[in-house]
């Protein structure tokens, strides 16, 4: 007996887990984490009237969802002043991620990233045989023109930027990013994932052309929404690109609840601006936490907070097994000199008073080596 016949491709792919889930680590440790707060997860959670919408809507969860997402597109295009045309919607910006690349990524394609950039992108563009071309942060931000450079020499399929970054934290203007999209070589598409935009100071976010062939932006309700778990995503574009994802989504990918929550959130304004609030105070709990242990928090135009632990990627490492070890759950880079961090995301009061107990233990134990 042979078993099934992988792919060439398939075979030389290691097995890959982007990144440990936190009830992956309650497993190992028998006990639940005293703070959530290593995902980006939303813990403000969603509106009450998208977890009302939700509610109702599971009564009816015998039923597909609907496979074009009408409703949800007709009201994410007025909210954004586009066309439904404009607008695709699916599981999370991770499943948009791959669909988008298996869309334009074949064997030995080159795609332009940054080196410690989000990693499940790279996932995607590995498992279709896309070569990555990488450029360095630079001042612990994405380099921009860097990406533009580089695309130059290697005329990429896609070029990916975050901004807001993760796992960094900062963003760049929105002046900045019409330059980038300006510099776009002939046959590229930028990639632009705005998954934290909701969160991010006002001019972040540059007005673009809908229409304009040079650039796909990604946002979610994972994040400012708080509906991680619900996995909806967003992709506004041209229309041609656009229409391009109905050739090899899954029509049937999105839930009937996740998409009468996504309509309910969207209509709920006010309660996103709530959250925006409470994030930037949480932010502000998280860097007087670092600094008063003389660590260094870095610009967050996210809902967490990068901090510089002053060292290298192995203390950085000690530093968050100290934390886990005490009930804290947090996540840091994965590329030096970046790693030589660790990254918390924004939490309630309990949740950060226990952060701030915990964190002086973890680094005298971290010191101690």
């Amino acid at each position: 007996m042979t078993g099934p016949r992988f792919t060439p491709l398939a075979e030389s792919l290691p097995a890959t887990v982007p990144f440990v889930g936190p009830e992956t680590q309650e497993r190992a440790s028998g006990r639940p984490f005293t703070a959530r707060i290593g995902a980006n997860e939303s813990v403000f959670g969603p509106s009450p009237k998208a977890i009302a919408a939700m509610q109702a809507a599971a009564a009816d969860c015998w039923m597909y969802g609907d496979p074009e997402n009408h409703d949800l597109r007709h009201a994410l295009a007025a909210h954004h002043g586009v066309a439904p045309e404009n607008i695709m919607v699916g599981e999370g910006i991770d499943g948009l991620l791959g669909y988008l690349v298996r869309l334009l990524v074949g064997p030995g394609d080159p795609v332009v990233t940054s080196d410690g950039a989000y990693p499940t992108f790279n996932f995607h563009v590995a498992g279709y045989g896309g070569t990555l071309h990488k450029v360095p942060y630079r001042d612990d931000a994405e380099d921009p023109e860097a990406l533009i450079a580089l695309a130059r020499e290697v005329h990429p399929k896609l070029i990916y930027l975050a901004n807001p970054d993760n796992p960094m934290g900062g963003a760049h203007g929105a002046a900045r990013i019409q330059s980038m999209i300006g510099a776009v070589p002939e046959g590229s598409l930028l990639v632009l994932d705005e998954a934290y935009i909701d969160l991010a100071p006002e001019g972040t976010a540059p007005p673009i052309d809908p229409g304009d062939l040079r650039v796909i932006r990604m946002r979610t309700f994972s994040k400012g929404y708080g509906m991680a778990g619900a996995r909806v995503g967003y992709a506004i574009g041209a229309p041609g690109v656009i229409s391009a994802f109905d050739k090899i989504r899954n029509h049937f990918g999105m839930s009937r609840i996740s998409q009468a929550g996504a309509l309910a959130a969207l209509a709920d304004q006010g309660y996103l601006a709530g959250v925006k609030t409470k994030v930037a105070q949480a932010r502000d709990r998280i860097g007087a936490i670092a600094k008063q242990n003389g660590l260094v928090p870095l610009p967050s135009a996210t809902n967490f907070v990068t901090i510089d632990c002053g060292r290298d990627g192995a203390f950085a490492r000690r530093v968050l097994d100290g934390l886990v070890a005490r009930g804290i759950f947090v996540r840091m880079p994965f590329v030096a000199p970046q790693n030589r961090c660790i990254r918390v995301s924004c939490g309630t009061d309990p949740m950060l008073d226990a952060l701030a107990g915990a964190l002086p233990e973890a680094l005298v134990a971290a010191r101690q080596g």
